[in-house]
């Protein structure tokens, strides 16, 4: 049997970093191979060499058999090549038919394409709507579109990066023997993930990458998550030590929240009220799409349309009052889309501190206090272990990893009354994703309020103290963590604490 992909001595240097160094891989027909590496190890440059929107410095790319070179995207889908990229690849003013139809022949009919999408989306447990514009879409709904963009194309060779965390346990269970029966049907499949139990559940030879350079190769489903661990970082990451502690005075409290559409696809909450005290992290688990997005706005001050006292930061009524005036009162966020929303992506790191830190440190007389920011950016850099070229580097140079990991420590380091992150931990490696857990139980463990949503429900059982669901604009009621399970969670998140009459049996 032709071996489908071969990649011999791959290379490609950045000014401040070498990205891939001597890369060899080998991927066979009906394979499911994972990559696997820490943040900044060179997964994504490799992968972006693979389908074409990056060019290699050095190497030979083989595909069945052939040499070839990959010029571009376009030549990759003709080959047979699909890629689901962690940074999307979509325009906001289109719709999610008008997306998909451009890496299509220009014949295409829309009507058509749109029911194409819907069967695949249906198939694959993945919703989406076709007519709904992408900038109405949360960065979960943005990966659907990816994957059944991709699944449409039929590849030889599917590339995804981080696949599941729009997904509920049960739906990545479908989604995991939707991708074993591609394989069964000839289709090799490169996996990026972080989640280690997944590797171990679903692919058939794992390549690890560190430094840019490969360090081994293995039989994942021969492995433990901590062997697995030691052989991407070097190290397993250390448990988080997270006691129990009797909570403090009320911090954040919503009461009776209710928003009409913003949009025609927009979710509508209904009733939303929960409280957040000093010293506990308040856990939101539920499948993207089902109001999270709604409920960030209106607590960042981005959609400003409550009631003033349906959102109370201690005792003062926010509910009406701008983005900047709620950061003043002590509110910090981290918002679920890294770039362009969480950061700037071609404004320097040390300039994307003012995004979120407006005071007498870093502006003084209507003035930029340049050096303040720069030694801020390289507290940032250094206390969270950010892989960058410095204060200056710009933004969208850093991996998706290392840009989330700078975001939550401009957060963490502003030290904030109150903290509501989104999440916190999506495209990060185990030993990063560690680290930024134990800063969180820290901040709750110095008095500040968190509330984390987040689709990882790992991530939620270890660190929060309380959980909460978020199904159709719903709450649902508050659970401490020790009383709840897995399968508890992953029903409500389908809305099944809901009576019928409200679509709980969905």
């Amino acid at each position: 049997m032709t071996t489908r992909l071969e990649l011999h001595d791959i290379s490609k240097r950045y000014p401040s970093v070498v990205a891939n160094d001597g890369i060899h891989l080998t991927v066979e027909p009906g394979q499911i191979h994972a990559v696997l590496g820490e943040n900044g190890a060179g997964k994504s440059t490799l992968m972006k060499i693979i389908y074409g929107s990056v060019k290699p410095d050095a190497g030979r790319v083989l595909w069945n058999g052939k040499e070839v070179r990959i010029a571009n995207p376009a030549v990759a889908r003709e080959l047979g090549i699909a890629m689901v990229f962690q940074h999307f690849s979509l325009f906001d003013t289109l719709t999610v038919a008008e997306n998909i139809a451009l890496g299509l022949p220009a014949d295409t009919r829309l009507d058509e394409l749109a029911r194409r999408i819907e069967a695949t989306a249906a198939q694959y447990g993945l919703e989406l709507e076709p007519q709904r514009h992408v900038h109405t879409l949360s960065v979960g709904e943005c990966q659907r579109v990816e994957i059944v963009r991709a699944l449409l194309a039929k590849p030889q060779l599917l590339i995804l990066d981080e696949p599941t965390s729009v997904l509920t346990p049960a739906a990545v269970e479908r989604l995991f023997g939707t991708l074993r029966q591609l394989a069964a049907e000839g289709c090799s499949i490169l996996y990026i993930s972080h989640k280690l139990d997944e590797i171990r559940a679903l692919c058939h030879t794992c390549t690890v990458l560190r430094g840019g350079k490969n360090t081994g190769s293995c039989d994942p489903r021969l492995e433990s998550a901590a062997s697995l661990s030691r052989m991407m970082i070097g190290a397993e990451p250390p448990p988080i030590v997270h006691l129990e502690r009797a909570p403090g005075e009320k911090m954040l409290a919503v009461k009776n929240l209710c928003l009409g559409k913003s949009h025609p696809f927009a979710t509508e909450l209904k009733d939303i009220c929960f409280d957040l005290h000093a010293g506990e992290i308040v856990g939101l688990a539920g499948v993207s799409g089902n109001g999270q997005q709604e409920l960030l706005a209106a607590l960042s001050g981005e959609d400003a349309r409550a009631a003033a006292a349906a959102i109370m930061l201690g005792q003062i009524p926010v509910g009406r009052l701008a983005p900047g005036r709620r950061r003043a009162l002590g509110l910090g966020f981290v918002p679920e889309e890294r770039l362009g929303r969480g950061a700037v992506p071609d404004m320097s790191l040390s300039d994307n501190v003012l995004l979120t830190l407006q005071t007498g440190a870093t502006i003084r007389r209507g003035f930029v206090r340049g050096r303040a920011i720069v030694d801020r950016a390289a507290a940032i850099i250094a206390r969270f272990q950010v892989k960058a070229g410095g204060p200056h580097s710009p933004a969208r140079s850093l991996s998706g990893g290392n840009l989330q990991k700078f975001i939550v420590g401009r957060e963490v380091m502003r030290g904030p009354k109150v903290l509501v992150l989104a999440q916190p931990t999506w495209g990060v490696d185990v030993g990063a994703a560690a680290q930024i857990r134990a800063e969180l139980v820290a901040l709750r463990d110095a008095g500040c309020a968190l509330l984390v949503i987040s689709e990882e429900l790992d991530e939620l059982f270890e660190i929060a103290d309380r959980l909460h669901v978020i199904a159709k604009g719903r709450l649902s009621p508050s659970i401490k963590t020790a009383d709840a399970s897995v399968a508890l969670i992953g029903q409500w998140m389908s809305g099944l604490w809901l009576p019928a009459k409200e679509g709980g049996h969905v």
